[in-house]
């Protein structure tokens, strides 16, 4: 690696951090075939019930709560690379055979069904295993001031998987065939692994650490049993704290999903194509957020965990805020400014959800040397254990209420309000969680240092 990549100031360079969100673009790549394309066709073109798509998507998030041992697993080898790796494989796998599944559910819909569950749970292992190690490492290797405006970076990376993979892939599937939809799966899933492969080479010994324990020992000494070591990272106050956070945050967050566009359907009587653009105008919002969160951090210079705590609560309750706005909107139909008010909602959502990914990163070294990975595993469990419970939850929420309120925009007003109320809990966990480490001092801005790495690179 140049000496631009392993950074002048300490940790990674920027030209690093957009390598390692290379890996997030990858996983994005795969993912959004999966969980949306697939999910599209099985209804669509192979009118299944949406309930079959639901639950393999649900069980991509349920076995994700096999993170913990992923992290655990890297503490003890202390290495990430290896699992990252492993990780975009089984995804890639996943994703190939996931599609051939769904070609084969047309002509027997008994062994499609089966090898899909297989698939999706591979999915998830992978993308369990790949994303929580990349997390880790980023959270090793990153200096504390970066953080902000690195998970912002890797984020948006992502993103980008989500909306060039979409993108691109749809121009090629058309006009639409099974063999298509197989070969199109299977190039993005090797052009994800070739990309990872690229992307992680040599990163991780490269630059210094930032973890309570610098100097791992890679060979599993003095780490006890799995449950051990779970029951004492359970005993630290701030990781137990900040995973009733993520849960509950997460939980509040993914519950609107599948019931927005409904909303707007029903009570402003929008269009599917309207809707559509409703979900664009949040995903903007979404990008917003986390662009604020990145530039207070960067361009101001204000990096410090009470910094991050401040945007991480200040967005949850900004979140509630929203959510209780169109609840109240939908009362006032013909007037109410939904779209700038959905627009509000996603800044909030990205404000408050990069700078708890900053804060995670933090958060994953403070406590017990090399504990690093269960930590982040612990915490992407509870995220994923709410992403599959929220969209169901909300969804179950809204046919129950309106069993018993005939008016929509009422039905509608009590779910969002009661996410709402989840928010604001989000908030009160989260002003209650404490980083226990030396600070250390905040990094150049973004802009400055990447600017040095270019000009230092050889």
């Amino acid at each position: 690696m140049n000496r631009a990549e392993a950074g002048n100031y300490g940790g990674l360079g920027w030209l690093a951090i957009i390598r390692l969100g290379l890996v997030q673009t990858a996983l994005g790549a795969v993912i959004v075939l999966t969980t949306s394309t697939l999910n599209r066709v099985m209804v669509v073109e192979l009118a299944l019930p949406a309930m079959l798509p639901g639950i393999l998507v649900a069980l991509h998030h349920m076995v994700q709560m096999t993170r913990p041992h992923v992290g655990y697993g890297s503490d003890v080898g202390g290495r990430r690379t290896p699992w990252i790796i492993g990780g975009i494989l089984v995804l890639a796998s996943g994703g190939v055979l996931a599609a051939f599944a769904t070609t084969l559910m047309d002509a027997t819909l008994a062994w499609g069904v089966g090898l899909a569950v297989l698939a999706f749970l591979m999915i998830g292992l992978g993308a369990g295993a790949a994303g929580t190690s990349l997390l880790v490492l980023l959270a090793k290797k990153v200096a504390p001031g970066r953080r902000p405006a690195a998970a912002t970076l890797v984020w948006i990376m992502m993103i980008a998987g989500f909306a060039i993979t979409a993108g691109v892939a749809g121009q090629f599937l058309d006009p639409f065939s099974p063999q298509r939809l197989v070969t199109v799966t299977g190039t993005v899933s090797l052009a994800a692994v070739i990309i990872t492969l690229f992307a992680i080479r040599g990163i991780e010994a490269s630059a210094v650490g930032y973890s309570s324990d610098d100097a791992e020992a890679g060979d599993g000494a003095g780490m006890p049993d799995f449950r051990v070591a779970l029951r004492e990272i359970w005993e630290e106050r701030q990781a137990r704290q900040f995973t009733v956070f993520v849960f509950v945050s997460m939980l509040a967050f993914s519950a609107q999903d599948l019931i927005l566009e409904p909303f707007a359907g029903t009570v402003f009587g929008m269009t599917p194509g309207e809707s559509t653009q409703l979900a664009g105008i949040q995903h903007s919002g979404v990008l917003m957020g986390m662009l604020m969160v990145a530039l207070s951090g960067s361009l101001l210079k204000l990096n410090s965990v009470a910094h991050l705590r401040r945007w991480t609560v200040g967005g949850c309750i900004a979140s509630g805020l929203a959510l209780l706005g169109i609840a109240t909107g939908g009362g006032y139909a013909e007037h109410w400014p939904l779209a700038t008010n959905v627009f509000l909602l996603g800044a909030s959502n990205g404000a408050f959800a990069v700078a708890a990914i900053a804060s995670m990163m933090n958060l994953a070294a403070d406590g017990r040397a090399r504990r690093e990975g269960l930590r982040m595993g612990l915490w992407g469990a509870a995220q994923a254990i709410a992403f599959a419970l929220g969209g169901f939850l909300g969804t179950v929420a809204i046919d129950a209420t309106r069993q018993f309120v005939a008016d929509p925009a009422s039905a509608y007003a009590l779910v969002f309000s009661a996410e709402a109320i989840l928010f604001l809990w989000a908030a009160r966990l989260g002003s209650a969680v404490r980083n226990t480490q030396p600070q250390h001092a905040a990094a150049p801005a973004f802009g400055e240092v990447a600017v040095a790495s270019l000009l230092n690179e050889r």
